[in-house]
């Protein structure tokens, strides 16, 4: 038997590596997804920016590739909903070309300075915070800015107090006619996987 016949039996005898279950994975976004423009059936396009380890071996390197779906996509209402999408991971492709049936959770998003985050009442979505907070600051301002104008068109508090009653007019049809902020998955935005099963590489 010649030295590469015998290492084709003894890799054939070897058992293949599993991913374990449990086990988490970072993914990094390789194109951007928003929900203005998504829609169910979207590809999503992404790369591991972590390796698995298998015993005591890397049996998924960083860089490989990993696509997934987006299956669900609402934009954000201008009065009420906020933005949210789901998304479905399916294949993982290693430097060899073998392609790997998979569908882990998702466990957690990179935020940056937004509020999205994963919504724990739903599977594998991504939902937007909501902007009570920046709503009311802006109702704020232009009715305090309501009010500084009309105090000095009138030069009396009379004028302030209507100033700034047309201010918070304004302030409230800005909002209402305002969508809130979209859900954002930049290119480079980073997402926290687990496997709910294990995924046997051969």
């Amino acid at each position: 038997m010649t030295l590469f016949a015998a290492l084709l039996v003894l890799a054939a005898a070897l058992p293949p590596s599993e991913i374990p279950q449990g086990t988490h994975l970072l993914l990094r976004m390789v194109n951007s997804v928003n929900t203005a423009t998504a829609k169910e059936g979207d590809y999503i396009y992404m790369r591991t920016a972590s390796p698995i380890v298998i015993d005591g071996e890397i049996g998924v390197p960083i860089e490989s590739y990993v696509q997934g779906v987006v299956t669900h996509a609402k934009r954000s209402g201008r009065v009420v909903g906020r933005a949210e999408i789901a998304i479905r991971i399916e294949t993982l492709t290693l430097a060899t070309g073998k392609v790997y049936r998979m569908n882990p959770h998702l466990a957690s998003v990179d935020s940056a300075d937004s509020a999205q985050k994963v919504n724990p009442s739903a599977e594998n979505d991504i939902k937007q915070g909501g902007s009570k907070e920046q709503d009311a600051g802006r109702i704020a301002i232009l009715a305090g800015s309501g009010a500084a104008v009309g105090g000095m068109a009138t030069r009396s508090i009379k004028g302030a107090g209507i100033g700034a009653g047309a201010g918070t007019a304004v302030g409230l049809a800005t909002v209402l006619l305002t969508r809130g902020k979209e859900v954002i998955l930049k290119q480079g935005t980073t997402l926290d996987v687990v496997f709910d099963r294990k995924v046997t590489l051969e």
